[in-house]
């Protein structure tokens, strides 16, 4: 089997990593963005170039992509990202596992905080993988369960059935901006599974941001225009306002609540309609 990974990276930049080495590298859709650059390796402007140089530090920087990759992690990287909402929701015990997907495992199912942000924490959107044994060994050394070590396969509603084969019931999913034909039939499956929707700038109409936002509990806005005018009638909590996560129900909302509750950064908390994006700067262009 080919050591092959394709990557969505900053600026919806399409990636494939073969043998630990950047090998292919498609054009940006997005020429800024806020998050970006404050990567350690500053992405700005967001060029084909400055995209590669910032794959090749983070495999050189924790192995991502190859059979050295780390798994664990206690540094938070943003207030509001969803691996910090995740962790956090395992330490207070409001999540009892998390189900995401990882670099050289496929879907995992993961119940530390610690795993969660190792895996998550630096991780671009994962749109195919191959499996390293080195990295499934240390992942379920560690407690954590990969659903296929044979193929990485990526498949949540699998990996949800198996949570309620352990009898787990307080659960996150991860689910990327393109799958809202997965969202739905996890709501309709598994009705009481937080879904947390990332990499949203692949939602290319309003009518798949809607039906994002009717399933979802909590929503990243990413550099989607159509995911930020969805949320309007709906979001009852915004966190941050550059690259925003939107709460659409009162379990995601308990979630960023938990959030502000556990960190000593200091915190304006008022009432107004959402979404608020003339606070700073957002991606560019919003797409």
């Amino acid at each position: 089997m080919a050591d092959e990974h394709v990557i969505e990276a900053v600026g919806m930049t399409r990636v494939i990593i073969r043998d630990g080495v950047v090998a292919e590298i498609g054009q940006p859709k997005i020429r800024s963005c806020p998050v970006a650059k404050r990567f350690d390796n500053s992405v700005d402007p967001i060029t084909r170039e400055g995209v590669a140089a910032n794959i090749s530090a983070r495999i050189q920087r924790f192995g991502m992509c190859t059979r050295e990759r780390g798994i664990l992690d206690e540094e938070t990287f943003v207030l509001f990202g969803a691996s910090e909402l995740m962790s956090t929701g395992l330490r207070t015990g409001t999540l009892e596992a998390a189900v995401i997907v990882c670099d050289g495992a496929g879907t995992v199912i993961v119940r530390t905080p610690e795993m969660v942000q190792g895996i998550g924490g630096r991780m671009s959107g994962l749109v195919s993988t191959t499996p390293h044994l080195e990295v499934i060994a240390r992942i379920e050394a560690e407690g954590g369960i990969v659903l296929n070590p044979q193929t990485a396969a990526m498949d949540a509603l699998a990996g949800l059935a198996k949570t309620k084969e352990m009898g787990l019931t307080r659960i996150a999913v991860t689910i990327a901006g393109f799958q809202h034909e997965i969202a739905e039939k996890i709501r309709e499956k598994y009705p009481d599974t937080l879904i947390i929707v990332v990499h949203t700038s692949s939602v290319t109409s309003l009518e798949d941001a809607l039906r994002l936002t009717k399933v979802s509990d909590l929503i990243f806005s990413c550099a989607s225009k159509h995911v930020r005018e969805a949320v309007a009638s709906v979001a009852l909590v915004q966190g941050g306002v550059e690259v925003p996560v939107f709460a659409t129900s009162k379990a995601g909302k308990m979630l960023i609540m938990e959030r502000l509750i556990e960190t000593n950064q200091q915190i304006l908390v008022k009432n107004i309609p959402i979404p608020i994006i003339d606070m700073g700067s957002t991606p560019e262009p919003l797409i």
